[in-house]
C-alpha cells in the first residue's frame, strides 16, 4: 500500500475524456523524506515513517532536530508513520524520498484529514434535525432539539443521559477519511495530485494519501 503526506492546495475543476466536467482537489503530496525504518526486532513492530514540509531548526526542540539528523534530512513540520503487516518487510530505507510516482498504478485514493472546525452548533446543524414546524403556534422553538425526557433515563446507570444522545456542542475539527477518490492527474515534477471530489479540512491543512483499501 502506498502512502504519502501532503497539504491541500484547493479546488477547481478540469474535463475528463468524454467532456465532462468534474469537481477536483488539487494536493501537493510530497516529496515526503523517510524519516525512520521500524522493525519487529527493533521496535515490536513493522513501521516506515515519513516526514513532510521543511521547518527551520530553531523552530523544534533539540531530540526532533537529532532525529532528522539521523535521515540526513531537515526537521519536518508533518511527521506521520505508515503500519506494515507483521510479515511484510520495508521496502525503502531511511533517508530516502517519497514522490507522487508512488501513485504511478493507482487508480483510486483515500484521502485523512482534519475536517474545517464549527465550533459550537445546534441540533439541525450538528445531526441534520428537522426543527419545529414554522408556522401552526411554534413560538420562538423553530429550532430546538425538543425533549429529551425519554432518553433521560439509564436505568441501572443513574439518571443521567444515554451516551451518544443527540445534541448541541462542537462540531467539526476532527479526523476524517474519504475513500476512493478517482485519480485524475498526476504532476511528478510539480509533486502534486489531482483527485476527484472534495477532501477533508480547508486550503493549506495537512493531509495523508494512500491507495485505497476498498474499490
Amino acid at each position: 500500500m502506498a502512502m504519502l503526506l501532503g497539504k491541500k492546495v484547493g479546488m477547481t475543476q478540469v474535463y475528463d475524456e468524454s467532456g465532462k466536467l468534474l469537481p477536483v482537489t488539487v494536493i501537493q503530496a510530497g516529496p515526503c523524506a523517510v524519516m525512520q525504518v521500524k522493525t519487529g526486532e527493533t521496535d515490536g513492530y513493522n513501521a516506515v515513517q515519513f516526514g513532510f514540509d521543511d521547518v527551520k531548526p530553531s523552530r523544534r526542540n533539540n531530540p526532533e532536530t537529532g532525529h532528522a539528523k539521523k535521515a540526513n534530512t531537515t526537521p519536518k513540520k508533518f511527521v506521520k508513520e505508515m503500519r506494515l503487516p507483521d510479515n511484510a518487510k520495508p521496502e525503502c530505507k531511511i533517508g530516502d524520498l517519497i514522490t507522487v510516482s508512488v501513485f504511478a498504478e493507482s487508480k483510486s485514493v483515500d484521502v485523512i484529514g482534519t475536517s474545517k472546525g464549527k465550533g459550537f452548533a445546534g441540533v439541525m446543524k450538528r445531526h441534520g434535525f428537522g426543527g419545529f414546524p414554522a408556522s401552526h403556534g411554534t413560538e420562538r422553538k423553530h429550532r430546538a432539539p425538543g425533549s429529551i425526557s425519554s432518553f433521560a433515563s439509564d436505568a441501572g446507570h443513574g439518571g443521567n443521559l444515554k451516551k451518544g444522545k443527540k445534541m448541541a456542542g462542537h462540531m467539526g475539527s476532527c479526523r476524517v477519511t474519504t475513500k476512493s477518490h478517482s485519480l485524475v492527474a498526476i504532476d511528478e515534477e510539480k509533486n502534486l495530485l489531482v483527485v476527484k471530489g472534495s477532501v477533508p479540512g480547508s486550503a493549506g491543512g495537512y493531509v495523508i494519501v494512500r491507495s485505497s483499501q476498498k474499490v
